[in-house]
């Protein structure tokens, strides 16, 4: 467990970091459009980028926590036993998901992506470190949720 503690800590302070720059980065937008008249040609793509990495990272990061949002009008309904059962079809179909679409989906994506030496137009960032973050984020979820499994 002190794995997914370091784990923990490590995605909370990127998602911390990442939220302060992305905040810096609009603040900065904004002053460069209304005060100075000329607005800055990056921030536009790099918010959009910081977006994306806060989304899909913050996915793995509440899916660790078990803070996700969650229907449990039936679960609440059915009885201990079958709730388990439940919840063990969930946490499989939750791994599962997460092996195809983050993770060999993702990585697809990237690997199409690198090949075709796609770059963002403004920052000229490698568009394959952008989508780097969903196998990241698959990888992530398929840990944490077999952790769950372990643990239980």
């Amino acid at each position: 467990m002190q794995l997914r503690k370091t784990i923990d800590k490590v995605l909370a302070n990127a998602l911390v970091i990442i939220m302060a720059v992305m905040v810096v980065n609009v603040l900065w937008q904004v002053a460069s459009r209304f005060l100075l008249g000329a607005p800055s040609s990056f921030t536009d793509e790099l918010a959009r980028y910081l977006l994306i990495w806060i989304g899909i990272l913050g996915a793995a990061y509440v899916s660790g926590q078990n803070l996700h949002v969650a229907i449990d009008v039936l679960p609440k309904r059915l009885s201990e036993k079958t709730q388990k059962r439940l919840r063990l079809v969930v946490t499989w179909s939750i791994i599962l998901f997460s092996l195809c679409a983050f993770v060999i989906g993702g990585a697809r994506l990237v690997y199409i992506v690198y090949v075709l030496d796609q770059h963002s137009p403004a920052l000229q960032v490698p568009l394959a470190l952008v989508y780097l973050v969903i196998p990241i984020s698959g990888v992530l979820i398929i840990y944490y949720k077999l952790s769950d499994l372990l643990k239980k």
